[in-house]
């Protein structure tokens, strides 16, 4: 009997192959997982269903409290909602918190490469500018409503707060624009700063996006844990995953109160669908965050270690890391090296 039943999403594109991959190395590692594996994304629709994300979706984590989930694609142009946004929507999944660490052997694109990046990025995910509120005033003037409440500032700097407890971090820095947007960003902030009261052990300091987006691009290394409202969690996750590699080597989380669902944040890439050639790694290490929400730490370690020794050998890894293994053959790699760490 397994240990476990979570959602599993296998996506679209690469979808299923990266969750294949992630599949096999979870249970490599010694975790019984019986995935209960529905659809979303054009994959639901292509199954027949008239939304890409099918009620019984939300049915299946709302019953696992956890899921698993590979990269869907939204139809462009047909009215629907992209399926991440309403994921977090319907299971109120108010903190996306993307880990950011370099790895070595892996340089980024940038003319100045960086090293030593290891901070991770809390973002709030229900509200803000995104919460979809916008409309015409007059022909060609659009107005669009920033949504900032007192009750999701407190949850999100308080997941930071907790997160930056629970894995030993040291300081939280609370990213606004108070200067201009006065009302909005100033409530954001007199919450954060109530809320870092309550933990005197772990640092706390504020710092305007702009500036902050200036001293990241110098030194990464300076930050530890980030939080902040959704527009800029966006921009500034997207930002650091370029620092590292790109997407394709960053886990991502959507974490709310009773549920949680674990993804890669890369898309679908459906111009190598089927090649055998993705890069399974950011699902691999969404996976690793996902064990340790359910308590299985020891076997995320191992498991990063093992996906951290593959890539920086370098010789057993897909084609966008420089080399010319196929999924399959990184994920074996992987598993080979996994076998070699402690249990």
């Amino acid at each position: 009997m397994a240990d476990y039943r979570l959602t599993l999403i296998p996506g679209d594109g690469i979808g299923p192959e990266v969750t294949e991959a992630t599949q096999r190395v979870i249970a490599a590692a010694g975790v019984s997982i019986d995935w209960e594996e529905v659809y979303a994304g054009q994959t639901a629709l292509d199954k027949g269903f008239d939304v890409p994300l099918p009620e019984v979706v939300l049915e299946s984590i709302r019953k696992n409290r956890v899921g698993l989930k590979g990269p869907c694609g939204t139809p462009i142009g047909k009215g629907f909602t992209s399926v991440n946004v309403r994921l977090r929507q319907a299971l109120d999944l108010y903190a996306c918190v993307r880990p950011t660490r370099s790895f070595l052997g892996v340089r980024s694109r940038a003319a100045r490469p960086f090293e030593g990046v290891d901070l991770v990025i809390v973002r709030e995910n229900t509200e803000g500018l995104y919460s979809g509120i916008e409309h015409q005033v007059v022909d060609g003037v659009i107005e669009t409503l920033k949504i900032v409440t007192e009750r999701a500032s407190r949850r999100i700097v308080k997941h930071a707060f907790e997160y930056c407890r629970s894995e030993g971090r040291r300081r939280v820095t609370a990213i606004h624009k108070q200067r201009v947007m006065k009302l909005s960003d100033g409530l954001f902030l007199r919450v954060a700063r109530e809320v870092a009261e309550e933990y005197p052990f772990i640092a706390y300091d504020e710092m305007s996006i702009d500036n902050m987006a200036m001293k990241i691009a110098l030194d990464p290394t300076a930050f530890d844990v980030l939080v902040m409202e959704n527009l800029f969690g966006d921009v500034v996750s997207d930002m650091c995953a370029g620092m590292v590699g790109g997407l394709g080597l960053v886990p991502g989380a959507n974490i709310g109160d009773r549920y949680a669902v674990f993804e890669a944040v890369h898309g679908s890439a459906p111009d190598i669908a089927g090649k055998g050639i993705a890069n399974p790694t950011a699902l691999i290490l969404s996976a690793c965050l996902m064990l340790k929400h359910i308590g299985e730490r020891r076997a995320a370690w191992r498991i990063e270690m093992a996906t951290r020794k593959v890539i920086e050998a370098g010789d057993r890894v897909t084609g966008d890391l420089g080399g010319s293994a196929t999924t399959r053959e990184m994920t074996e790699a992987i598993i080979v090296a996994m076998e070699g760490l402690p249990k």
